[in-house]
């Protein structure tokens, strides 16, 4: 396979069709190497516009996004190179190479032991110094990293049924969080502003479906 022209095709037929304009993100996805961050098993679908498996035999596991929704969700956040950034699901690593570019500091937070190893090591093996992975149980990582913050952005890199105001409270007035909410068949990409000491503005970016992060409380459904 031809891995730039692989990467070109990716970022041109997949990424800026979805409105993904942004020259700082169409220049970072060009020069971060997806594939380092891709499972050895699954390195086919590496530009491919598909969720890529992170742990064998769980295709229902967590997974790396779709590039396009990766590069959206970036564009959204708008990381600025003084910040500080928290991201709930390291996964493989990549999203926090992404932002780790961008912004001063990045902690990224992950529940399951080998996926933290894993993201551990590529970032380091990509010379990304300025990026933190923390292992947590699930549900710490669902309540974010209180003693690190406040933050500047706030990624959750997978869905949750809705967004933790203690995880709202986490982001400095003007800060910014992106969560894929709500549940399938149809879930909303959605950015989340500080606007004030209890207030915080919404807005919708886009719908998709992504696998859930551990953790997080599921609302109560009544049968009758």
């Amino acid at each position: 396979m031809d891995t730039e022209l692989a990467r070109f095709n990716m970022i041109e037929q997949q990424i800026r069709p979805w409105q993904v304009l942004d020259p700082a993100v169409l220049s970072l996805l060009s020069t971060v190497r997806r594939e380092d961050f891709v499972p050895v098993a699954h390195r086919a679908l590496a530009f491919m516009d598909t969720q890529v498996p992170l742990i064998a035999g769980q295709a229902q596991g967590p997974a790396m996004l779709e590039p396009k929704v990766e590069a959206r969700l970036l564009q959204a956040l708008q990381v600025q190179r003084h910040e500080q950034v928290l991201e709930v699901g390291s996964g493989s690593g990549f999203m926090a190479a992404l932002l780790g570019h961008r912004a001063l500091n990045v902690t990224t937070l992950e529940c399951r032991p080998e996926l933290a190893r894993t993201a551990r090591a590529n970032l380091q093996r990509n010379g990304l110094v300025n990026v933190n992975v923390v292992d947590v149980s699930a549900a710490e990582g669902a309540q974010g990293r209180a003693q690190d913050g406040p933050f500047d952005a706030i990624v959750l890199s997978g869905s949750v049924p809705e967004v933790p105001r203690a995880l709202l409270e986490q982001l400095k007035k003007g800060g910014r969080l992106v969560a894929i909410v709500g549940d399938e068949p149809v879930m909303r990409a959605r950015l989340f502003t500080r606007t004030g000491d209890a207030s915080w503005a919404q807005t919708d970016l886009f719908d998709t479906v992504a696998p859930r992060l551990d953790g997080f409380t599921e609302p109560t459904r009544f049968h009758f």
